[in-house]
């Protein structure tokens, strides 16, 4: 079969010629491409498909996208230059015919509390740009609009006058403590001013307020009069005139004079019409006797400074008292005992006290909490005349914290609770005063996306605040529709980052490139369908397609059926992975692929290649059992976890699968073990057979180290055994080299330029950090006399630079080490490289080095609960197969394995099957099915069992 594989490929190079309407490469060998000769068709959607390590991100990312970004940096000014132009071209003859490239790829989003969805996709960016420019600012005492006066709108109030009126210009007398009433008008009369208006006593002179007697008076003629003090309500006179149809030369002497009223009375000036009516004007932004804050755009951000709450600093949350624990289970009443800490046998008289006073206030102490209305369970918490609160109680405890006995209740009822200052919305009180459409910021940012998308749809704004406003909207509507169409229209704007799953984490990364509406553009995504369930991968490939036919070229590297259906073009690399991979296998359509014997992928398309569930169901005696699980959107739902078989937890994206498995089982579950986990989210109880459970492993995404330096090798423990294997050679003993000095973790035999990175990172400011070669050691790490150590002809860094697969065949004499790689060969990433840096590897693969290590220890003591969340991110058909095996190794050591997947194949080979739903964010979060995988087929609520082969 290789050899008509070899045959075939110069024949289908052939077929590909240079064209107007394509991207043609000539010649790649980056990786293990074997000087791969492809065109790539120009305004298509095209598809690269292939087992994992085949070639796919090597053709698309380190060759397409990394050509195109080398050839914008040569536009840029001579300082980039200096560094770029030292960035190592890709390994091609030529490549001819590209477009400014964009790659979208597979990377874990910040972790950082701060960062939401609305802060990750610039939506919240529009909003507080929008909110600063029409949003209109109403005062919390009487609801009346805040509005601040300028010049012009007192001179367009004089203007509209009927022609005649006679008009005054005041401003309030200011009277200072310091000062005599004689002192002040020798002051106006310095300043230029000769006049005063008195009003009788009683006269306010507010707005539209009749001024009847008012009198205008020379200052030196009251001085003159002996008059021993001036009205209560006296003002200057600033200037007088007669309403008319003004020229230009009137218009800028009103507004000088209106100016100078502002000045002199600090934002105040009233204007007197015909000697009976006084209206108030006001530059300050105030009413209701507040002060109020301009909306300018840093007013609404809770990472600055300005916008954040003062108390809990934008976060959100503060460290107090916290309801959750006060109140764990909300389905019991008052007279049941809902109020944890007034159950002891000394705090029960505060509990006592309640039930006995209320009948006096009427309130339900037979009725669950859960049912208590808004105001009466706020009563519970601030108490009345007739019981002191949990608010009162608490604050004894405090009083008495000298006390031990008291600090332990306080520490025990004390997490992470919603603000009571900000309730949870992050920013200062007067960014909620202000209103568009009459919802403030945080109100929008709570709803579901397809709800404020509804909302914006039908926003009503005057025509003034259109122009303002229209290309904030059109940027804000874009990247909600794309949210939706990529399946994230359940999520709110104020979702933090760290509570996403990582299928979410990729299609908001998706979202935010989309949403620059480029065209003439190539664009590069790695696996986009990435979490998606089977439902709503329809919708992706629908905004994929738009975005092809705005006039760009998308390449898509992807495994999803659905994804090469709907493909103009598909590449399929291969025909393995690593050295045996790195060719074009197939180009085509998808009919074509199906036909094709040659393609691993077109066999699994097909059906000639499958992957078949067991024959057989475990069959399990014990579980762990969630009760009442009620966080985000779970509907207080009892689920039941076998323990020794694989159970797939599943559903549509937004069902509320990882809120379940890593929000409420995961910690709570830790936090049993005596593995403090942080809290989990609300749940009534946890049950079943804990004490089956030695430790549970949560094998998620994340990067397998922190540090660049962290790479497979070092992760399954096999590198110590490689190092000392080095260091028992010949020449190493002659030298004194110990396993440290073959170690880049260390100083001794390490690269002193680059300390074992291999590459010299460059700071660029303006642009993404540069990557180049270390000079010293050329990039391999390690210094020459190191280097001149080997073992069968190859030194340490040869080494590093294999791929599993070539390791094995190099240490299989070695059986420590062959025994600690194998396990990253039995879960598919035999490709990889043994030394390739952490921060290169996908999501997926991560999580498959984890699994790796697990099996590489052999035996543990113990039953362990590995909980999986989406472990087949970026794997072929070909390698699921893999990962299923490496599964029942696991189980078969008497562990337990808990996925929460959407693949179909791995659904249906699973003992036990969870399906949350039937739709994502509100109308999700119900125990659809739990059972064998094919009962789910009967459910007509599931959308899973619909997509069931």
């Amino acid at each position: 079969m290789k050899a008509t594989t070899l045959k075939k490929k110069p024949a289908a190079s052939k077929k590909t010629s240079p064209s107007f309407d394509a991207i043609y490469i000539k010649g790649a060998r980056v990786h293990n491409l074997k000087n791969v000769s492809v065109a790539i068709p120009r305004n298509k959607l095209i598809v690269v498909t292939g087992v994992s390590g085949s070639g796919k991100s090597s053709l698309t990312m380190d060759t397409l996208y990394a050509e195109g970004q080398r050839r914008y940096a040569e536009s840029l000014s001579a300082y980039a230059r200096q560094f770029l132009m030292r960035m190592n071209k890709p390994d091609v003859d030529y490549i001819k015919g590209i477009c400014p490239a964009i790659a979208i790829e597979q990377k874990v989003i910040s972790g950082s509390p701060r960062s939401t969805v609305g802060s990750m996709t610039e939506l919240y960016d529009y909003l507080r740009l929008l909110f600063a420019r029409v949003g209109k600012t109403y005062s919390p005492i009487s609801g009346q609009e805040v509005k601040k006066q300028d010049v012009n709108d007192v001179v367009e109030f004089i203007a509209g006058l009927p022609a005649g009126s006679r008009v005054q210009l005041l401003v309030p007398l200011k009277r200072h403590a310091r000062r005599s009433q004689k002192e002040e008008l020798e002051i106006l009369l310095q300043k230029g001013f000769s006049r005063i208006y008195t009003l009788p006593a009683g006269e306010t002179g507010k707005k539209a307020k009749a001024a009847a007697g008012g009198e205008v008076i020379r200052i030196e003629d009251w001085q003159e009069s002996g008059s021993s003090r001036l009205p209560a309500q006296t003002y200057v006179l600033i200037d007088r005139l007669v309403a008319k149809d003004f020229d230009e030369d009137d218009r800028h002497r009103i507004a000088d004079s209106i100016q100078t009223a502002f000045y002199e009375s600090e934002g105040d000036c009233i204007v007197e019409v015909q000697g009976d009516r006084l209206y108030s004007f006001s530059n300050r932004f105030e009413r209701d006797g507040m002060q109020f804050e301009i909306p300018v755009p840093n007013l609404f951000s809770f990472n600055n400074p300005y916008g954040a709450c003062p108390e809990c600093e934008g976060f959100g949350q503060v460290l107090g008292i916290d309801p959750e624990l006060v109140i764990p289970d909300k389905r019991l009443s008052v007279y049941e005992g809902a109020i944890a800490c007034w159950r002891g046998e000394k705090m029960k008289e505060w509990n006592e006290a309640l039930i006995r006073n209320a009948r006096k206030f009427g309130f339900p102490v037979h009725k669950p909490v859960a049912e208590l209305t808004p105001e009466q369970y706020k009563e519970l918490w601030t108490g009345n005349a007739y019981f002191d609160g949990i608010d009162a109680f608490f604050k004894m405890v405090e009083e008495n914290l000298y006390k031990v006995q008291y600090r332990v209740m306080q520490s025990r009822y004390r997490g992470r609770t919603t603000c009571p200052s900000c309730g949870g919305a992050r920013l200062r009180p007067e960014a909620l005063y202000v209103k568009v459409g009459g919802a403030d910021i945080a109100a929008l940012v709570a709803m579901p996306v397809e709800r404020l998308r509804a909302w914006f749809d039908e926003l009503a704004l005057t025509d003034y605040e259109q122009q303002v406003a229209r290309r904030i909207l059109i940027e804000v509507k874009h990247r909600l529709k794309t949210l939706t169409d990529v399946g994230l229209g359940y999520l709110t704007l104020n979702r933090v980052a760290n509570t996403l799953s990582g299928g979410e984490s990729q299609r908001i990364q998706l979202t935010r490139s989309l949403g620059s509406n480029l065209t003439n553009s190539l664009y590069i995504l790695d696996e986009p369908s990435i979490g998606l369930h089977a439902r709503d991968t329809l919708q992706l490939i629908g905004v994929l397609k738009e975005l092809r036919d705005l006039g760009n070229t998308v390449v898509v590297v992807e495994h999803e059926e659905q994804m090469m259906k709907a493909a103009d073009h598909i590449i399929d690399m291969g025909p393995l992975a690593s050295h045996l991979g790195g060719e074009v296998v197939f180009e085509g359509n998808y009919e074509q692929i199906l036909k094709d014997k040659n393609s691993l992928t077109g066999g699994y398309l097909s059906g000639r290649l499958r992957i078949d569930p067991p024959a057989r169901l475990r069959e399990w005696k014990r579980s762990v059992t969630v009760e009442g699980a009620r966080l985000h959107n779970l509907k207080d739902i009892d689920v039941t976890f076998p323990l020794g078989v694989l159970c797939v937890v599943t559903g549509v994206s937004g069902s509320g699968k990882t809120t379940l498995v890593k929000q409420i089982l995961y910690p709570a579950l830790k936090n049993q073990l005596g593995d403090m986990a942080g809290k989990p989210g609300p749940h009534r109880v946890l049950g079943g057979d804990i004490s089956e459970i030695a430790q549970v492993e949560l094998v998620d995404q994340q990067p397998i180290g922190r540090s660049s330096r962290s790479n497979p090798v070092t992760y399954v423990k096999a590198y110590d055994e490689i190092r000392g294997l080095f260091a028992r050679q010949p020449l190493s003993k002659m030298r004194g080299f110990q396993p440290k000095h073959f170690s880049f973790n260390v100083d001794g035999g390490r690269c002193d330029t680059c300390k074992g990175e291999g590459e010299i990172v460059v700071e660029m400011q303006f642009l993404a950090d540069v990557h180049l070669t270390c000079e010293s050691c050329g990039g391999r790490r390690f210094k020459d006399e190191v280097l001149e150590v080997t073992y069968r002809d190859k030194n340490i860094h040869d080494v590093l630079e294999m791929s599993v697969d070539e390791a094995l065949d190099f240490f299989k004499k070695e059986k420590e080490v062959s025994r600690k790689i194998q396990p990253l060969s039995d879960v598919g990433l035999g490709y990889v490289k043994l030394g390739q840096s952490s921060d290169t590897l996908s999501g997926g693969e991560a999580q498959r080095v984890k699994l790796a290590s697990f099996l590489g220890r052999g035996r543990v003591q113990g039953h362990v609960l590995f909980i999986f969340d989406e472990p087949t991110t970026g794997l072929h058909f070909n390698d699921i197969k893999k990962l299923l095996g490496a599964f029942d190794a696991l189980i078969a050591q008497g562990h337990t394995i808990l996925v929460i997947e959407h693949n179909t194949d791995v659904i249906r080979c699973a003992d036990w099957v969870i399906d949350l739903g039937p739709e994502g964010g509100e109308g999700g979060g119900q125990l659809l099915y739990e059972g064998p995988p094919q009962g789910l087929k009967k459910v007509k609520k599931s959308y899973t069992g619909k997509y069931l082969p």
